[in-house]
This record gives C-alpha cells, structure tokens and sequence, in this order.
C-alpha cells in the first residue's frame, strides 16, 4: 500500500499543469499515466490569464520564443445566406493589452511541461493507468494496470473523455454530437499574417487562421464528415489551393504542411466537477468543439481554483469535501462557457431564419456599440474581469465624489 496525498491521473495538458501547479503550491503529487511518445501538430491559443498563469510556474520565458502574439481577432461573415453579419474586428490595445493572448504548438507545450515535471521534486510519476477507483469518506483507493494499490487523499482526474476517475467517483455526462468534423492542419504563406487571427464563419461551421511565428498559421476548418474526407483525400498542393480559397487569399499563397488530422465533433459536461475526494479537470470535466479559444483555457481555470483550495504552506491535511467546494466553485464558469459554444455553434447551422437574423444583428451590435464590444473582449480573456473593473471604476468615482 503507498500512502500519497494527491494523484493527478492523465499527463495531458490539463493533467500536467494541475501536478506541477499544486507541487509549487506545496503538496506532495504522484502523477499516475503511462508513458507514451505522443505526436501532437495542434496548436493552443491561451489567452492572456492562462499566459500569466503560466508564467507564474516559470515556463513563460521557455514557451515564449516558439508562440506568436493574438494581437487581433476579426470575424467574417463567409456564408452565402440572405442576412450576413457585418465584419468584427477585436483590438487587444483597446482593453489596454498587447495580445489577448498566444498560440503555442501543443508539442512545444506538452515537451516544456514534461521537462518541468520531471525536474519538480515534489512530482512522483507513476508509469501505469488507473484500473480502478474506491472513493470513500476518508481516502480514495487506486488499482493501476500493473496490479498496485494505493490510497490518495484527493485524486484529480484529468484523464479525458473516458474518464476512469469520474466513473469511480459515479459521476453521471451529458454528451451530444454535432453533424461537423474538424480540419486541423498547419501552412506557411505568402503573406505576413501581422499577428491578427481570422475566424470566417461558414455554413457547416468556423474557418479559423491563427497565427504561429513568422509567415506560418495554425487552421481549424470545420466541415462536414464527407467533406472532412474529401479534404483529407487531397494532395496536399491541390488541398493548399482549397485554403486559399476560402481564405479569400487574405494571407496570399498557401502551402498547407504534412500532418493534416481530422476530429469528429462532440461534446461532453459532467453532471458534477467535484465530488468529496474528487475532482475533475479539462475533458473529464468538459469537451467541446473548438471555438472562441475555450478548452485548455477553461482547463487551466479549473487548475487555478483546485490551486487555491489545496494550496498549503504548512502541510494541512486535505478537507474531505473539497471536491464538493471546487464543484460549486467551478460550475457558472463551465456551464456558461460550454451552452455559449454550443449555442454559437448552433447558430452557424441553423437554417432557421430568425436564427440568422439574431446571429447577424448581435455582431451589429459588437461592430456599432464600442462598450459592449471591451466588455466582450475582457469577458473572453478572463471571466468576470468586466465586473470587477466596472466596479473599480464606480468605487473610484465614488471615492472622488464623497471626496469633492
């Protein structure tokens, strides 16, 4: 029997930050996932919370040179339909940033993170899947593929959609499917791309540019499965030139890379994200399609607050109903995050007129109404920072009239 205080399960992205985030914040981590060589070509957009997160563990200044900057974001309206909504553009400078944030390669991210939890002293790894989990009132109770056992005071599932902790801990999901697969590749082009993302909305789903240092950008283009097929089937010179098409030829020529993916669209949200000796993190918790730069970002939100519930400076034990406080913690944040991809998702599919008339006349009134346009901006980097700086600002005024 070994005796830990918190197993992270599944060293994805998630997983690695949250043990790496809460052995800096003084707790004793074993990391339970097997080792695998995994080839990632994704890119992640985090956004510029998630940045200084990020930096606050010291991998920042390691990541930064293989990122590029999201100075711009615009939205075009590329559907053919009667009622189109105006073009968008979101400026960085207007919430006073430099970039909402950076897209990094998921490789450069998942080798620097590996590199760091192998240096962390207060990380144990544990080189097998979990079998099995026993949540009691107590402890938890682990059974790992290679037959040991193990008692945790907390367990952290982060080990994706098949989750085996969430399954252990009797935590019911909802999950839905969507008629769309994802095109997700990388190119180079003729271009500068000036640090300025492109998302075209279409009628089967985003054409999403983002760039990726020098004249290189990362694409997600959501199609239907047949056409996800077709797309896959193509040479990759004729399949550049289908890029470039829809891409209005706004970047010039393109030459789409080696390593094209395809991803079937779906989402999953657990019924709970905590519960007694247990929480969830990332896909375990939460899946959806990749739209707005959502996932890892909600993810390392879901670490952030799992950091301020377990961190300790003098080794107190772990209170057996903090999985049930980090689900109540976490669950606005999630359920909004997820019904407004969804229902954004929805709207790019709707044949339904009204649909499109709302979906038109809400980016009007981003491009016309420069207030409501900052709060979604500042609403889309960090959740909640719109209020907080709204009520800023009225306690200074206040101050300064009581002053007067």
């Amino acid at each position: 029997m070994h005796d830990i205080e918190i197993a992270v399960v599944g060293e994805g992205l998630a997983g690695s930050v949250a043990a790496l985030a809460l052995a800096r914040a003084g707790r004793k981590v074993s990391l339970v996932a097997p080792q695998r060589n995994r080839q990632d070509r994704r890119t992640t957009a985090l956004m510029d919370q998630s940045i200084r997160f990020v930096d606050s563990l010291g991998l920042w200044s390691v990541l930064e040179p293989a990122s590029a900057a999201l100075s711009v974001m615009q939205i075009l309206d590329g559907t053919t339909r009667l009622f189109r909504a105006p073009p968008a553009q979101f400026r960085a400078a207007d919430v006073g940033l430099s970039a909402f944030g950076y897209n990094i390669p998921n490789a450069v991210l998942m080798q620097v993170l590996s590199d760091a939890v192998t240096a962390e002293p207060n990380i144990a790894r544990i080189d097998a899947s979990l079998e099995r989990l026993d949540l009691q009132a107590d402890a938890a109770h682990l059974t790992l593929s290679d037959g040991e056992t193990m008692t945790a005071a907390f367990v952290i599932g982060a080990d994706g959609r098949g989750s085996k902790v969430r399954e252990g801990a009797d935590i019911a999901t909802r999950r839905w499917a969507y008629p769309q697969t994802a095109v997700v590749l990388n190119f180079s082009h003729e271009q500068p791309h000036g640090n300025v993302s492109t998302e075209f909305h279409t009628e089967t789903g985003p054409f999403t540019q983002v760039p990726l240092p020098g004249n290189r950008s990362s694409l997600v283009w959501v199609v239907k499965p047949d056409a996800a097929e077709h797309l896959l089937s193509l040479p990759l010179e004729a399949l550049s030139h289908e890029v470039e098409l829809r891409m209005q030829s706004l970047l010039g020529k393109v030459s789409v890379e080696d390593g094209v993916e395809s991803w079937p669209l779906s989402s999953l949200m657990s019924d709970r994200f905590g519960k007694g000796r247990v929480a969830l993190v990332g896909e375990a918790a939460h899946a959806f399609p990749p739209i707005g730069a959502q996932g890892l970002n909600l993810s390392l939100r879901d670490v952030m607050e799992l950091v301020d519930l377990l961190k300790t400076t003098g080794g107190l034990p772990v209170d057996a109903d903090a999985g049930d406080r980090f689900n109540r913690r976490r669950r606005p944040d999630i359920m909004t995050r997820t019904l407004g991809v969804d229902l954004l998702n929805r709207s790019l599919l709707s044949d339904f007129l009204p649909m499109q008339v709302a979906r038109a006349a809400g980016l009007h009134m981003l491009t016309a109404v420069g207030p409501l346009r900052n709060i979604l901006m500042r609403e889309g980097v960090e959740p909640g920072r719109s209020l907080r700086d709204m009520a800023s600002s009225l306690r200074t005024a206040f101050g300064r009239k009581k002053t007067g």
